[in-house]
């Protein structure tokens, strides 16, 4: 297949000031020495019980430290919080609204969970909605998730962290639900207070060029097109223009083990200070020294740790669903639950008694 025009990177002009695609743009990462300490955190979620009206779900974030390859325990954190989220759907002013409430696993671990009152979410939100269909009420669930995230990272950097060090989070640094951007900006702002690099890197991506490519695609056969010799390398792909996403948007490679290239982001503000400086390079000579593990080249390892504490595997459900019923139960409240939790688990039913046919 003869590959097309590449052309430029295609993100929304009302918010970022993109950079067209060049061979010139590329930068070398040297390897430096450096104190710098990198902190990773991730989260995951999975439902318990749920109907069209009510989402129960178990959630998990953790962080670890590295300096150099090596991981360190932190002093006055635990590195993995877990709580419960029940999410309700309430009537009121004429619409449904997503409700959700937090009970943390552990009493103590509650102030390190977002308010309850800023997790309440009308259903027909355009950014919660799939086409015109009313939000699903599991996946609004999780936004609890998401916010404990950024409230628990905000935690890391102000008691775990130093200056210098650099905190990557899964994921963009864009905010997307109502009231997300408080609990970023709040981490933003610990982070600049103790001049903590505030960054976010992506498993997959979805951002094209103006012809149609994937970006990623694009800007790999850029640097295959011009013979790109150095065996790591970033390339600044975007700057933001809106509150909304804080991130400059660039491309890493991180190993000459592999061929892949992510999506990594820095808090704007901070990716300037840095490009001034030497601390770009530095920053990304020691995610490359963390993406080396066999397990998964190219990728740093401390988001593959991070991923696996904080997952919330199948496994694990069925033994806090049975203590789950087992408590509503005692309540009698159990028929109640059942008759709306049948709304939806027809399919559940039909699998089961496929399983049987087949066995």
């Amino acid at each position: 297949m003869v590959e097309q025009d590449l052309g430029d990177p295609f993100l929304s002009s009302h918010s970022y000031h993109p950079h067209p695609l060049s061979s010139a743009h590329f930068k070398e990462i040297h390897k430096t020495d450096s104190d710098r300490k990198l902190a990773f955190i991730d989260g995951g979620n999975q439902e318990l019980v749920g109907a069209p009206n009510f989402s129960i779900q178990l959630n998990r974030v953790y962080f670890n430290i590295f300096e150099k390859r090596k991981i360190v325990q932190p002093t006055k954190l635990t590195n993995r919080i877990e709580f419960f989220s029940v999410t309700r759907a309430k009537f009121r002013h004429e619409q449904i609204f997503y409700d959700t409430t937090l009970f943390p696993a552990e009493r103590e671990l509650s102030g390190f969970l977002p308010n309850s009152a800023d997790l309440s979410f009308d259903s027909t939100d355009r950014k919660l909605m799939v086409g015109g269909a009313r939000a699903d009420i599991a996946r609004v669930a999780s936004i609890a998730r998401r916010f404990a995230e950024w409230h628990y990272a905000r935690h890391a950097v102000e008691r775990e962290l130093e200056s210098g060090d650099v905190l990557v989070m899964d994921g963009t640094l864009r905010t997307t639900f109502l009231k997300e951007s408080k609990y970023a900006n709040a981490a933003f702002s610990i982070a600049k207070d103790k001049d903590v690099v505030y960054t976010g890197l992506s498993k997959t991506s979805r951002l094209f060029t103006t012809t149609g490519l994937s970006l990623l695609g694009a800007v790999r056969r850029l640097a295959m097109d011009n013979e790109i010799s150095p065996m790591w390398y970033y390339y600044p792909v975007a700057d933001p223009l809106t509150p909304e996403h804080q991130g400059a948007i660039f491309l890493v490679k991180l190993s000459d083990q592999s061929q892949r290239v992510f999506r990594f982001e820095i808090q704007a503000d901070q990716a300037k200070r840095l490009e001034e400086t030497d601390g770009l390079n530095e920053i990304f000579s020691e995610l490359a020294l963390n993406s080396n593990d066999l397990s998964f080249p190219g990728y740093p390892y401390g988001l593959v740790d991070a991923d696996d504490n904080a997952r919330v595997r199948f496994e694990e459900l069925e033994t806090y669903r049975v203590m789950l019923l087992s408590e509503i139960s005692k309540l009698g409240s159990a028929s109640k639950f059942v008759r709306h939790m049948e709304a939806i688990d027809a399919h559940i039913a039909l699998n089961s008694l496929k399983e049987v046919s087949y066995a």
